[in-house]
């Protein structure tokens, strides 16, 4: 199961509203617990928030080994949904500006060059294409190139290298060209 799988069950799983969920295979164990129920008609801050949360559960369920998994139960930080429901405010004050960000698609280690003795991906100032590689989100010791969705000009860096990063987590701000 990949990462984008795994992502998609998760939004599945908020949307549908089901507290938990449990897969297993040979050679992984992943178990999605919610103790926010997500119901159709709350608003979007709430269902980001239960994603964020669920994709950080997913994580440690992956990290350890399937015997750990199944015997450590997983706790829901009562934090994570109040620091990511302020996220959005955030994100409208930039859109306001009329700037676009380029989020991370997963979570992950960020990096902005492919490897220490190179140069940086893009540096503030710089014109991107869609479809130029803007900097690389390592997860679970894979390497994955991040493509901008957007052409423009690289107004501010929002995270700095060598970093985690969170799904979604603005990590570039491009003004339109």
């Amino acid at each position: 199961m990949n990462i984008n799988e795994i992502q998609d069950l998760i939004k599945f799983v908020a949307k549908a509203g089901v507290t938990e969920v449990e897969i297993e295979r040979k050679d992984f164990k992943i178990t999605i617990k919610s103790e926010l129920p997500a119901k159709r008609g709350k608003v979007a801050a709430t269902a980001k928030a239960l994603e964020a949360l669920e994709v950080q559960q997913m994580q440690a369920v992956l990290a350890a080994p399937a015997v750990a998994a199944a015997t450590t139960p997983l706790a829901a930080p009562l934090a994570a949904p109040v620091a990511v429901a302020a996220e959005p405010a955030a994100a409208e004050s930039e859109q306001d500006t009329g700037l676009i960000e380029i989020k991370s698609p997963m979570i992950g280690t960020f990096y902005r060059r492919s490897s220490p003795d190179k140069d940086a991906f893009i540096e503030v100032g710089q014109q991107v294409n869609v479809g130029d590689t803007v900097c690389v989100v390592e997860a679970m010791k894979l390497f994955n190139e991040i493509e901008s969705e957007i052409s423009g000009k690289v107004v501010k860096i929002l995270v700095d290298d060598n970093s985690p990063v969170e799904y979604d987590q603005p990590l570039f701000l491009v003004e339109p060209a």
